[in-house]
Formats: C-alpha cells, structure tokens, sequence
C-alpha cells in the first residue's frame, strides 16, 4: 500500500551575499511552496553559517532547514524548483519516516 504522507526535511543553503531582504523573499517563496503542496511543521533560520569547502568562490552560506510531510511525490517537485532558483548553492532533501 502507497503512503499518502510522509515526513521530511530539506536543508539549503543561500548566497550570503543577499540582502535581508531577497533572503526572506526566498525563505518565504519555499515556504509557501511547501504550505501549498504539504504541512509546513517548522521552518528553523541557522543564519550564515562558513561552509566544510568552498561553493562557487564563496566560504560562507545562509542555512535554512524546514521540516513538513506531503505526499511522495512533491519532494521531487521540490529538488525541481530549488536547483533552477538563483542564489540557492546546495540542497538536500530527506525522508524523515525511513
């Protein structure tokens, strides 16, 4: 039998070189994202945090970890939308239930 819902937890990391401003926008646009397509449980700012090895000529990022569960399939959709969006440098998503 199908899991209609699952828990997960993304992780990403934005270009530090941002405004408080286009971070919030961006922190805010992956929320309702999920919020849409899910149950947003917690969304937990680290701030810039220097990174194990440099991304793009770049030794700091700003963490963002969210927790929610949707269906199985939105994760997908989510890696999607967070690798094509500028300024995003890493993400990773995780199942949380396996």
């Amino acid at each position: 039998m199908a899991k209609l819902n699952a828990n997960y937890e993304v992780v990403f990391i934005l270009n530090p070189n941002l405004s408080e401003e286009d971070t919030a926008a961006l922190v805010t646009k992956f929320k309702s994202l999920v919020e849409q397509n899910g149950t947003l449980a917690e969304v937990d700012e680290w701030g810039k945090r220097r990174l194990a090895y440099p991304i793009d000529d770049l030794n700091e990022g700003y963490y963002v970890l969210m927790t929610f569960s949707s269906a199985p399939a939105f994760p997908a959709e989510l890696d999607r939308v967070l690798k094509i969006t500028d300024n995003v440098m890493r993400s990773m998503i995780v199942c949380k239930d396996e």
